[in-house]
């Protein structure tokens, strides 16, 4: 399969999954939280500098599109213009940009999808009610090749757009607007039409071949996506969605931590990236003692543990080297390792949980730097580690290339990358919506920035309370 047919088909992937430490000081328990801070160091300043360069110099500075991957050249990912959305004010509040920097490079964007072509047509739009194709080319905007209409993409923009929508606060003509076309945008979509088999909504849509098979089921990165469904001033989902959802998690016992599983990692990451679940609950998490933070804290602690464990043997594996999750790989075939014939892949949601293993020893940096705000005392461990063990290698333009693979060190072609005879493979390229959580995290974790402004966002709020959710900063919202 080409790189391209296993990106545009990864949704489908997606739902296979669905059936001190260094100080002395810092506690290694995930159900208590760690009682000193360690401190945002030179190196994660730098980080977050150099993956936020990433959005603001390889995007389409005339309407906004981010591409998928850099430096291969390659197509627009939607997902990856909601975090380059987000990563901007950021840059405004760090210093990197100016505040009208990023209000110009919000609104040049979010005019683009506004006035962008739409409807059923199978080319020349990008859009169809409401909703947004996954990939676009990063010249027109229109519909890359059949790739298909995905409601999970269209809310990572739409999530995007809202925080630059409570961001963007001043009385003035531009941030006005922002507010106003974000507002607009959001309202388009349709999320009942997206219902095929109430009450869950259903994963895409092809103008060839209808929807796809497929719904939003068990935890993953969907539960923005409900959120946001049920919130929509125009067209919410029944409330009844939400428990339809939670019924489908899987509360299991990984590497010894009970929590709802679902094995790539970044699914307990994406939505956390835009709200604060820490001290707010829904019915299921009432009755399972935790809330959302915690079970993805919990997921982190559980990551490390496998890679510590290392059931299958890969090379570089231990306590400060961890982290599966959707990236890149370096080729898809078998090769014997340690006696064994072991298959590798490219592109694919890697991960470990209780309900699916896959993984082929390839790491990706954005799983463990991406949950710094989770656990800071096994996070920044591992973000030094593999700055210290794999240099400039690894770590180079824009932070962390995509991923790396240290048992991969046959001298054969890989579709990305190259293969170092000591280091192993290593990734050539870097993924647009793995870097945004790497920077948007690293500044929830530093000052809470998204977070406390997406507390202000009535569509959010209107969201978790029609979910159900009770408790901490939510009984105060307006």
């Amino acid at each position: 399969m080409t790189l391209t047919a296993s990106r545009i088909t990864r949704t489908i992937i997606f739902s296979i999954f669905l059936t001190a430490l260094g100080t002395g000081c810092i506690s290694a328990n995930p159900r208590t939280r760690p009682a000193q801070r360690p401190p945002f160091s030179p190196l994660l300043e730098d980080v977050q500098k150099r993956t936020f360069d990433f959005f603001w110099e390889t995007t389409n500075p005339a309407n906004g599109l981010v591409p998928d991957r850099y430096p291969t050249p390659s197509f627009s990912s939607v997902a990856a213009v909601g975090f380059g959305l987000t990563v901007y004010p950021i840059g405004a509040e760090r210093g990197y940009i100016t505040r009208e920097q990023a209000a110009e490079r919000v609104l040049t964007t979010l005019r683009f999808f506004a006035n962008a072509p739409a409807g059923p047509q199978m080319t020349g739009t990008t859009g169809h009610k409401g909703f947004l194709y996954h990939f676009l080319d990063m010249k027109t905007g229109e519909r890359f090749e059949n790739v298909e209409l995905s409601t999970i993409d269209t809310t990572l923009f739409f999530a995007g757009a809202l925080f630059c929508q409570s961001y963007f606060d001043r009385d003035n003509p531009v941030e006005a607007e922002i507010r106003q076309v974000a507002e607009e945008l959001y309202r388009r979509a349709d999320w009942n039409w997206a219902i095929v088999r109430p009450p869950l909504v259903g994963m895409g849509w092809r103008p060839d071949e209808g929807f796809i098979p497929h719904d939003w089921e068990g935890l993953n990165e969907a539960m923005i996506l409900y959120i946001l469904a049920l919130a929509s001033p125009t067209h919410p989902i029944p409330a009844e969605a939400w428990e339809g959802w939670t019924s489908t998690y899987q509360w299991l016992n990984f590497q010894g931590y009970e929590y709802v599983n679902f094995a790539p990692h970044f699914g307990h990451q994406y939505s956390h990236v835009w709200i604060d679940f820490r001290g707010i609950k829904d019915e299921y998490m009432r009755e399972h003692g935790i809330d959302y933070f915690e079970n993805s804290r919990r997921a982190t602690y559980a990551q490390r543990a496998y890679a510590i464990e290392n059931p299958m043997g890969w090379q570089g594996y231990g306590e400060n080297v961890w982290g599966l999750t959707a990236c890149d790989g370096p080729i898809d075939e078998e090769f014997e390792v340690n006696g064994q014939m072991r298959r590798f892949f490219t592109y694919t949601a890697r991960g470990a949980a209780a309900n699916e293993i896959r993984d082929d020893g390839t790491i990706a940096p954005t799983a463990a730097a991406a949950s710094i705000a989770f656990a800071p005392e096994i996070v920044i461990p591992a973000i030094e580690a593999m700055h210290r063990r794999y240099g400039s290698k690894l770590y180079s333009t824009y932070g962390f290339l995509d991923a790396f693979n240290p048992t991969f060190k046959f001298q054969v072609k890989t579709q990305h990358g190259t293969v170092d005879p000591e280091l192993g493979w290593i990734n050539g390229d870097y993924l647009g919506i793995d870097q945004g959580p790497i920077v948007i995290m690293m500044e929830n974790y530093r000052s809470g920035l998204v977070w406390e402004t997406m507390k202000k966002n009535p569509h959010i709020i209107r969201g978790l309370r029609r979910a159900g959710f009770t408790g901490g900063w939510l009984e105060k919202a307006p």
